[in-house]
């Protein structure tokens, strides 16, 4: 009977040490995925992140430069709507909030009673800060869907074709010194809703 309890012993204690080393393997394999689908998680959310900052700095640039010296005949106005399905989270929620309620109440009462003291370049911002405040639920849910994401490339698409076409070309949209910086801008456009393409794709 002492033989076969040895032999119990020794059989149980090399079982136990091959569950405990298959588990350990395990464990391991677990934590390699939890760090890969982590560090892809984290890094699809700040290239996103990023992109959508990039944009929107693109937008309001080209805003600013439409309402300072770059007076062309295009709809410059589609930024607007551009800007509204590819701000940062952050500040979209923000201004959706009672910060933008207060800028909006603010930009309504100047433009309806003090319309002489509403700056003409304040008609862009301010229709955004409307747009954000009063749009419903259901169309903000656009943003990030197949349907704000092809409305914000054939808005860039529409701007880039009617730059190219005012500056009498593509070599001539590069070859000016404010063609440059204008086709870069309209060219940024395109980079955060084809990333949420690529993401919604894939």
């Amino acid at each position: 009977m002492g033989k076969f309890g040895l032999l119990e012993m020794k059989t149980s204690d090399e079982v136990s040490t091959d569950f405990l080393r298959s588990d350990f393997q395990e464990i391991g394999v677990a934590m390699r995925k939890l760090a890969k689908h982590s560090v892809g998680l984290l890094g699809t959310g700040i290239i996103t992140s990023l992109l959508q900052w990039l944009a929107t700095i693109a937008a309001i640039y080209l805003l600013v430069l439409d309402r300072t010296n770059w007076r062309t005949n295009m709809l410059t106005s589609l930024l607007v709507p551009y800007l509204f399905l590819n701000l940062p989270s952050l500040i979209f929620n923000i201004f959706r909030g009672e910060v933008g309620k207060w800028i909006a109440f603010v930009a309504v009462v100047l433009r309806l009673f003090f319309p002489r003291h509403f700056p003409g370049w304040l008609e862009m911002p301010g229709a955004l800060i409307l747009l954000l405040v009063v749009t419903p639920h259901l169309i903000v849910e656009l943003r990030g869907w197949w349907v704000g994401v092809i409305i914000s490339l054939i808005i860039g698409a529409y701007l880039l074709q009617e730059h190219i076409r005012n500056n009498g070309g593509f070599r001539n949209a590069f070859a000016e010194s404010k063609g440059v910086s204008n086709t870069l801008g309209i060219i940024l456009l395109f980079i955060s809703p084809l990333w949420e393409l690529i993401k919604l794709i894939i």
